[in-house]
């Protein structure tokens, strides 16, 4: 009995490695495509059988699909509105970074709701940002006028709301407990709105202690870090990370908390939306300077967009996976990963978030030429 259930492991194993490789290969890429171009559709029984390892997506080919063709007929909005709510008096530079790269990479506006305090630094940095000095901290605020503040910070953020394609919620957003409870709210206008959601930085931090902020939200992104997904973990799961079955782990959280998707940043960027595991690991950087995960929130945020935007025009893209911050996520991390590459080859040790930056845009012209 022993041997035969050993014999069945081992066999469910050999059979999920071989598919893996299958999956990742040249062959299955192209009969892939070539089903494509004769208007069939994958083996979708195949890709079902996928959902426990990670395969390896083709993330070029989902920039190219997903990257909207530059035209004289636009005009501006039309290629992505992006906000970021984040930036305190300790922290300026991360909602920058995530901003001024949905810029660069090709967003047509991006904002940035801060506190008062960060608002003359962030607007400093760059005038091609909408810096919106809205948000309050509680030394500024006296316990009896906090109801009243509070009103006054989430209408001003509110009406600016219905406009963006894609919020970014975290970076350089601080913990302060007055500031996080105006953010809940503005999380939960955005799910009413049904506005995508990228969460990262310290929105990991509230999301964590909230989990009912994102829990059945299908246009919720989150993308932690090493520690910050070793703290999800131990919430939800109430598991340590287990590093040798990763992607199996990664779905079961996602499982667990219900309806969204999570980016786990690392050697190879894992990504869930509860029914596949993705891995992009193309490209890449031993650079590990700070602000990296800013640049990938906003690209995340404005590919989740441009999917969104060809969906519903285009309907079926003929790409899998289909879901569009599943291609968001991949199409994101794929570039910030080429960006750091070409980085990395320029600076080497002295690579810094900025020459990533200016990377992006070189990254995605040699994936997906404008003209």
């Amino acid at each position: 009995m022993l041997l035969k259930h050993g014999m069945t492991a081992w066999s469910n194993l050999l059979d999920i490695s071989s598919n893996q490789l299958w999956a990742s290969s040249p062959i299955f890429r192209r009969q892939h495509f070539l089903l494509r171009s004769l208007g069939g559709k994958p083996d979708q029984s195949f890709q079902a059988k996928m959902t426990g390892p990670a395969i390896e997506a083709d993330a070029t080919s989902i920039v190219r699909t997903i990257t909207p063709t530059l035209d004289t007929t636009r005009h501006k909005g039309q290629a992505g509105k992006i906000a970021v709510i984040g930036g305190c008096r300790e922290y300026t530079g991360a909602p920058y970074f995530a901003a001024i790269s949905a810029l660069k990479i090709g967003a047509d506006l991006s904002h940035v709701f801060c506190t008062k305090d960060a608002a003359p630094i962030i607007k400093s940095y760059s005038p091609e940002l909408i810096v919106h000095p809205i948000l309050e901290e509680s030394y500024s605020v006296r316990d009896e006028d906090k109801k009243s503040v509070s009103i006054k910070v989430l209408a001003e953020v509110y009406k600016w709301m219905e406009r963006f394609d894609c919020i970014v919620i975290g970076p350089g957003l601080g913990r302060d407990p007055f500031l996080l409870g105006c953010v809940s709210e503005v999380m939960k206008r955005a799910r009413q709105l049904n506005i995508p959601m990228v969460i990262d930085g310290d929105g990991l931090f509230l999301v964590t202690d909230s989990l009912d902020l994102v829990s059945g939200y299908p246009l919720a992104v989150l993308t932690p870090n090493v520690n910050e997904y070793k703290r999800l973990v131990q919430k939800v799961l109430n598991w340590e990370v287990n590093e040798e079955d990763a992607p199996t782990q990664l779905l079961s959280l996602v499982k667990a908390i219900g309806g969204i998707t999570v980016l786990q940043k690392g050697k190879s960027d894992l990504i869930s939306d509860g029914n596949t595991v993705s891995s992009v690991s193309i490209f890449g950087s031993p650079r590990r300077c700070g602000g990296q995960g800013d640049i990938l929130s906003g690209s995340v945020a404005v590919f989740l967009a441009w999917a969104r935007q060809s969906i519903s025009t285009k309907g079926d893209l003929g790409i899998w996976p289909s879901n569009p911050t599943m291609l968001g996520c991949i199409a994101g991390s794929a570039l910030l990963r080429k960006a750091a590459s070409l980085a990395f080859e320029k600076r080497r040790r002295s690579t810094l978030t900025c020459d990533i930056i200016e990377s992006l845009g070189t990254s995605l012209e040699d994936i997906c030429p404008a003209c």
